[in-house]
């Protein structure tokens, strides 16, 4: 037996209608749309003197960035090997962005707190959910779910990819007077460069191209590549090369920094001359936002795959989110905020991805990177985000699936759907739609068709509103 028939075998490929082809075009696929966050997590994460977050005495900021790029891709890729060999799942995962943010700017900034002690904060959430998976709490919960709120969903993760892929590439920029606007395009190379790769894929996927997203996004980084060293597009510092032009300028970066050991472990001091209360409160916040969107993403993305069941459920996912866990808990001790499902599995799973294989993929992908860091993301954000913008037109099908004639489930969906882009979060958008829930069935007459356990979960959301939104985190530590 060979080892495209043993893969075949452990994978399960025809019982999911798939092959080794489509697997690892899915998995390069996935690959290529996480791929910034290994500039993109360090960026955030690392002090620079005017930035809060990570700061290693006696180290440079480029060498902090190095590590903890080195440190994202290893406990991205634990977590992948979990999902691949464990759960058998096409998802990827990786530090989330959002929680990065909040580990930088709000713990290490706002509220003063060591890094330290923001580490030990991530790898308590981590054990947490490692022991709630296992005893199948997480899975009770997410079938806890109402109907409408599973259903829409995929739609909302739809907008939301929409949002981060038009804002990679130069389309949809801020404005103070409208939030967002249309970008100068004609005025903006990396705009221009972007808007042709996304109808080239376009163009790919509408004549059943197989891998069409891979070639879209290779096709536009190789010519922004050409019109960087043309000087079309300019180069800029480090993070604006890689992370808002997305030049290849390999003589920007400093040498290879693969001594991680000031990282690793330093959550362990982190405990020390902790005030409880305040801790308690930073784990719980971590805790929240990483469960529900982890939720929201491995039931919008299986929703795109059919992976779930008549009831909208995913099946046995107590499993990748225990990849989820494992993977949270070995970041927080190598010196990484929270590892979550990432959304852009979603591309990876249009491409076909329907096993672990293709998160072995992007596992082993990730680890390869490794030998190129610092150049580790060397597909630009304007090239890569083409894939969420692709895929957010495809998922907005799923919003089929919502009875938009009764108004118990129009309601709690259309808020699932309109607060995940709107608040730049999954978890406020399944929020938004939980709480709502219970509320219009109440009004409708309908209360019995609301579970205690739903009641309890709108209850808890509405809890974790007034801590995160009130100033009481602050006011504790």
């Amino acid at each position: 037996m060979g080892l495209t028939d043993t893969l075949a075998d452990y994978f399960g490929f025809r019982e999911h209608d798939t092959d080794l082809r489509t697997e690892v075009v899915a998995g390069i696929t996935t690959f290529l749309a996480m791929s910034y966050i290994v500039v993109v997590n360090p960026t955030i994460l690392a002090a620079d003197g005017k930035t809060p977050g990570i700061d290693l005495a006696g180290y440079s900021d480029a060498q902090t960035i190095q590590m903890i790029a080195v440190v994202t891709l290893v406990a991205s890729a634990v977590a992948m090997l979990v999902m691949a060999f464990y759960a058998n799942r096409p998802f990827g995962l990786a530090p989330g962005l959002g929680l990065n943010a909040f580990f930088a700017f709000t713990v290490v900034g706002t509220l003063g707190i060591p890094w330290q002690t923001a580490l030990a904060a991530v790898v308590v959430e981590g054990l947490l959910f490692i022991v709630l998976t296992a005893v199948g709490a997480r899975e009770y919960v997410i079938k806890l779910f109402p109907e409408p709120v599973k259903f829409a969903v995929g739609t909302g993760i739809g907008l939301f990819l929409a949002i981060i892929g038009l804002q990679a590439m130069g389309v949809v920029v801020d404005d103070p007077a409208t939030l967002l606007t249309l970008g100068n395009l004609a005025q903006n190379p990396v705009a221009v460069l972007s808007v042709l790769g996304l109808f080239f894929t376009f163009a790919l996927y509408a004549r059943g191209v197989k891998g069409s997203i891979v070639i879209g996004i290779l096709a536009t980084t190789a010519v922004g590549a050409v019109l960087t060293l043309a000087g079309v597009v300019s180069p800029g510092t480090l993070i604006g090369s890689w992370v808002q032009q997305g030049g290849v300028q390999p003589s920007a970066f400093p040498d290879a920094t693969y001594d991680i050991t000031p990282l690793v472990g330093a959550f362990l001091s982190g405990f020390e001359n902790v005030e409880a209360f305040g801790f308690a409160l930073i784990v719980f916040t971590f805790f929240f936002v990483d469960f529900f969107d982890t939720a929201g993403t491995l039931v919008g993305v299986g929703q795109v795959g059919g992976f779930l069941d008549e009831n909208g459920d995913l099946p046995d996912a107590d499993k990748p989110l225990m990849a989820d866990a494992v993977g949270t808990t070995v970041g927080g001790m190598l010196g990484t905020s929270t590892v979550t499902t990432y959304v852009e599995s979603a591309t990876g799973v249009e491409e076909g991805g329907r096993t672990g294989m293709t998160a072995l993929v992007v596992g082993v992908l990730f680890l390869l990177s490794l030998a190129f860091v610092p150049l580790a993301a060397a597909i630009p954000q304007y090239a890569s985000h083409i894939a969420l913008v692709v895929v957010a037109v495809l998922m907005l099908s799923n919003v089929t699936e919502v009875r938009w004639d009764d108004v118990t489930h129009a309601i709690p969906a259309g808020l699932t759907i309109l607060i995940m882009p709107f608040t730049y979060s999954i978890a406020y958008g399944i929020a938004a739609g939980i709480v709502s829930y219970p509320i219009v069935k109440a009004a409708t007459g309908e209360a019995e068709d609301v579970s205690v356990g739903q009641w309890l979960l709108a209850l808890a959301f509405v809890c974790y509103f007034v801590v995160r939104t009130s100033g009481v985190i602050q006011g504790a530590v």
